[in-house]
């Protein structure tokens, strides 16, 4: 697939996604900064090329809950507010300022963290980094999370190898309308 057309892509419908979701963006934050007292969540993500990058979200759980893996996580640690913005994956909106800067793409294998060795030996083993990181992608869609490194892996490489326009659109349509639940909290 022609990667200029899909940075431009990228860029576009982020660029249109921040100005048409500002209102809720603003809200949310708003409700955030009462909730957690520090609504957005920054942490280092695996990019491109292992290259390190800021990932953006809405903040789902308490202010100092250990970095770990969602799959690793507590959910005794997540927020009233952070379960409704999982629920209906608002928490991943402020992503669209990593996609407009270059960091990410829409379709793309999720940024894992730097302490997931397993994982991270999997996706380099078959060439995963060679691809932007994404919001979503087939292993979204499936229920697949990185508890499973080497499947997480092999459906990273499978979605690369078979993605298309239709099928980039057709993993966005389904984020959005509820397919996958993405990384399951335990």
């Amino acid at each position: 697939m022609n990667h200029t057309f899909i940075r431009t892509l990228d860029f576009l419908m982020a660029f249109f996604g921040l100005i048409i979701t500002f209102p809720i963006l603003l809200v949310v934050t708003i409700i955030g900064y009462f909730d957690t007292g520090s609504p957005i969540f920054i942490q280092q993500r695996v990019g491109k090329n292992k290259k390190p990058f800021n990932l953006i979200k809405f903040r789902t759980m308490s202010v100092g809950t250990k970095s770990v893996a969602s799959h690793l996580a507590n959910t005794a640690s997540i927020t009233k507010l952070g379960g409704f913005l999982r629920k209906t994956k608002v928490d991943e909106l402020p992503q669209l300022i990593n996609v407009l800067k270059g960091e990410m793409s829409f379709v793309g294998p999720r940024p894992n963290l730097f302490n997931q060795e397993e994982l991270i030996q999997e996706r380099d083993s078959r060439g995963v980094y060679e691809v932007l990181p994404g919001i979503t992608g087939l292993a979204q869609v499936n229920n697949i999370d990185m508890s499973t490194p080497k499947l997480l892996a092999e459906t990273d490489l499978k979605m690369i190898k078979s993605l298309t326009i239709k099928n980039y659109f057709k993993y966005i349509i389904q984020t959005a309308t509820g397919s996958g639940s993405g990384d399951a909290v335990s």
